[in-house]
């Protein structure tokens, strides 16, 4: 039997700690299938696996290997809703809309519970998520968010923690208290997207790793060419988010990669770490610029943030954000990073996900704008759902109104640096 070559994963924690995965043969010659899928990430693999149980025949094709970019190496938390504001999407689409768009996002948290029981995917998925106000302000926003998701969208159950209750939860002195959301949770990303791959081979999805699509021809049988093959389709899923490039410069325009980037600390032992993070809850700030953090499976600290929009990796980023989390936890002063790593996600102009259509049998999911690790999920269901014939739900997203970042090629990138910095300012105020 050929066996083919298997280039690892960029150095990350989920790398190093990753399921085995062996790797899929590079398209060669002339394919064809019902849907042809481009981008081996969780938007991809999602709309795959659920093609194929509605009975499509489906080929993946991924430019590196499953899980290279953002779904392989984010911060791995699963938070109920969208990167923008529910409030500005609700301002676009109506309340009817902005009601089935919301329940659709927690949808999109059961969809990966659901994924990991009925594929036994060993991920470390666990329940939990707390965000967690740095000023007065910030907490009564979340007084006000919690009262409207019960009475406006009918998501009850968060529980409101002052700060002497986050304290007994939550061993640092930054932040004023926090919302507890017990349906939210975390997972190692890695091996949630080489479960959901498995799963897609299981169910007889064809994925062809090192197989970057080099052009499409649109037409009534699109075809996506790549190095060493083609593949002929009825319907095609483009859902390579930051790594569109010129593959489709009407989508490329449409987003921008954001760098973030996440440490590992040395393990902790069990009880320091339950010490520091009861429950194993995963946490995150409610700055612009954020912090997100949780615990490992071997009970180190994965800290996360440290956003960057000039595509440059800080400088010294392990030293740079672990002096990020002294400043929440100074305690770990003597704990030592054995991992710092980052990618690239891609972001839309208002945060809000971009799905639709091209043409009449060319789809595209992107924009995840930092929430990917469930709205992928929901993102392939509801093209395959449309691909179906049932286009209602995919349809409610083509109402939230996008446009191309400002400034062109050369310009836009400078643009949305000065535009950061502004926000970064306000949440030192």
């Amino acid at each position: 039997m050929l066996r083919f070559a298997h280039q690892p994963h960029p150095p990350s924690y989920y790398a190093a700690t990753a399921n085995a995965w062996e790797a899929q043969p590079p398209l060669l010659g002339e394919a064809s299938c019902d849907v042809c899928v481009v981008g081996g990430g969780l938007a991809g693999l999602s709309a795959a696996l659920n093609l194929r149980e509605m009975g499509f025949s489906v080929i993946v094709l991924e430019g590196s290997q499953v899980g290279f970019g953002a779904s392989g190496r984010s911060g791995g938390q699963v938070i109920a809703g969208f990167a923008s504001d529910i409030a500005s999407i609700r301002a676009q689409v109506g309340d009817e809309a902005a009601r089935a768009l919301w329940d659709m996002s927690v949808e999109a948290v059961d969809i990966i519970d659901e994924r990991v029981r009925r594929h036994d995917i060993r991920c470390d998925w666990r329940r939990g998520y707390v965000s967690v106000a740095v000023k007065p302000r910030h907490m009564r926003e979340l007084e006000d968010w919690q009262r409207e998701a019960e009475q406006r969208y009918g998501y009850a159950g968060q529980q409101l923690w002052d700060r002497d209750t986050l304290r007994g939860k939550l061993a640092s002195e930054r932040y004023q208290g926090g919302l507890y959301d017990p349906r939210s949770g975390h997972l190692h990303s890695l091996n949630y997207t080489l479960g959901l791959a498995r799963a897609a081979l299981d169910a007889g999805v064809a994925i062809h790793e090192q197989s970057p699509a080099l052009r499409i021809e649109h037409g009534a049988m699109p075809t996506v060419h790549a190095e060493r093959g083609a593949v002929r389709c009825r319907q095609l899923v483009l859902a390579c988010n930051s790594y569109i490039g010129a593959l489709e410069p009407a989508l490329e325009r449409r987003i921008m990669p954001a760098g973030t980037y996440v440490i590992a600390t040395e393990p902790l032992g069990e009880a320091r770490a339950a010490a520091l993070i009861a429950d194993a809850m995963a946490v995150c700030d409610t700055n612009f610029v954020l912090d997100y953090y949780r615990l490992s499976a071997d009970h180190r600290l994965l800290f996360g943030g440290k956003v960057s929009y000039s595509g440059h990796e800080p400088r010294d980023l392990a030293g740079a954000m672990r002096r990020d989390m002294l400043r929440v936890f100074p305690q770990l002063a003597d704990v030592g990073v054995d991992y710092a790593w980052g990618g690239f996600c891609d972001i839309t102009v208002n945060r809000a996900p971009d799905f639709g259509r091209l043409s009449g049998n060319v789809y595209y999911l992107q924009g995840f704008s930092g929430h990917g690790v469930n709205i992928t999920g929901l993102a392939g269901k509801v093209v395959a759902e449309a691909i179906a014939g049932t286009a209602s739900r995919l349809d409610l997203f083509s109402k939230i109104r996008h446009r191309d970042f400002p400034g062109g090629k050369l310009l836009r990138t400078p643009a949305l640096v000065l535009g950061m910095a502004y926000y970064r300012m306000r949440d030192y105020l």
